[in-house]
């Protein structure tokens, strides 16, 4: 019998075993807490003990986006249209992608809408979308500053630059976006900073403007199954658009089941608290550029951001069990407003 040969083969299994060991290691490590993996698109996508809270998406669209969603019982918290077509779900508006950030009119753009929402208009009525065309504008995404995973959270910090229809930069834009869970939520904290690198930008009044999620067709007030939208100062449904509150609520029925999404708006956000863009329907916005645009007798809400200045947008999302009362939003405003932001 050779010694030598059966050295080496003994050598061979070791380092065999202890590769699979290694590899059933990263793969229970990756079930526990936190995990944030590319796509094949350049975007990422964010796992709490192995299944998938929610993707950041780069390439499908005029700005970046976080779709799908998913809440703390497993059920989708977003709109799949236009990503996807689902029999029995709304399919309007193809610019309301999951959870994500437009505007009308900044910097002179439109990023609100997306080329998908301009074919649409032109196949309705030939002609109608050309002179908006050369307003359409982009968030395009240029690098990862941060991406970081533990047990406790994921963190995602993501630079872009907002450019013009022919390429042109306007100004950066910056998402941080931190992830948390427990037995009863899921939080996504989406900070905004847009920094005037280039020159001052104006961010005009616009009706149509700001950060949103799209829920789910079962969700929107109109379906007539269950949904509802409350606020802080405690009007509710179609009343809640275009008010002024410190946090907004929409919850209904999801697959059997009475869960919810909060949008808690930061005493440090622009134009603290904000207005709501919310809609009976399904769109769900928070938009401090509109003053005018919400109440006629207010005053244009026309902003200057000048050269080298930031302007910072802070939200907090819950995706929660029930409804407003029993998911405590009021108290956990109150716990996010002491926060440093």
């Amino acid at each position: 019998m050779n010694f030598t040969s059966i050295t080496r083969r003994q050598a061979v299994f070791a380092l065999c075993a202890g590769v699979t060991a290694l590899s059933f290691s990263s793969s229970r490590a990756a079930d526990a807490g936190f995990a944030i993996e590319k796509t094949a698109g350049g975007g990422l996508t964010v796992k709490y003990e192995g299944k998938l809270v929610a993707e950041y998406v780069i390439d499908q669209a005029n700005k970046p986006y976080l779709a799908p969603v998913f809440g703390p019982t497993g059920k989708q918290m977003t709109r799949n249209y236009p990503m996807k077509k689902v029999d029995g779900e709304q399919q309007d508006h193809p610019h309301h992608r999951g959870i994500c950030f437009g505007h009308e009119g900044m910097a002179g753009v439109d990023t609100w809408i997306e080329q998908a929402t301009l074919d649409e208009q032109e196949a309705k009525k030939p002609g109608s979308s050309k002179s908006h065309q050369a307003k359409l504008g982009a968030v395009k995404h240029r690098e990862y500053k941060e991406t970081k995973a533990d047990a406790q959270q994921a963190t995602i910090v993501a630079l872009s630059d907002v450019v013009d229809a022919s390429g042109k930069k306007l100004l950066e834009e910056t998402h941080t976006i931190t992830f948390r869970a427990d037995a009863d939520t899921r939080t996504i904290d989406f900070d905004l900073d847009y920094i005037a690198s280039e020159g001052a930008v104006t961010f005009e009044d616009k009706k149509d403007a700001g950060f949103s999620i799209r829920v789910p067709t079962s969700m929107a007030v109109d379906q007539k199954l269950g949904g509802k939208i409350i606020n802080s100062e405690g009007v509710t449904n179609a009343e809640a658009w275009a008010k002024r509150a410190k946090w907004c609520d929409y919850n209904g029925p999801v697959d059997g089941e009475t869960l919810g999404v909060a949008i808690l708006n930061h005493p440090s956000s622009f134009r603290y608290p904000t207005y709501w863009h919310v809609r009976t329907y399904g769109l769900f916005t928070a938009n401090p550029f509109g003053p005018k645009s919400f109440d006629k007798t207010a005053e244009d809400g026309t902003y200057e951001l000048k050269k080298g200045e930031h302007l910072k947008l802070r939200h907090r999302l819950i995706f929660h069990k029930g409804d407003e009362q029993s998911a405590k939003i009021a108290e956990a405003f109150e716990a996010y407003a002491k926060e440093a932001k």
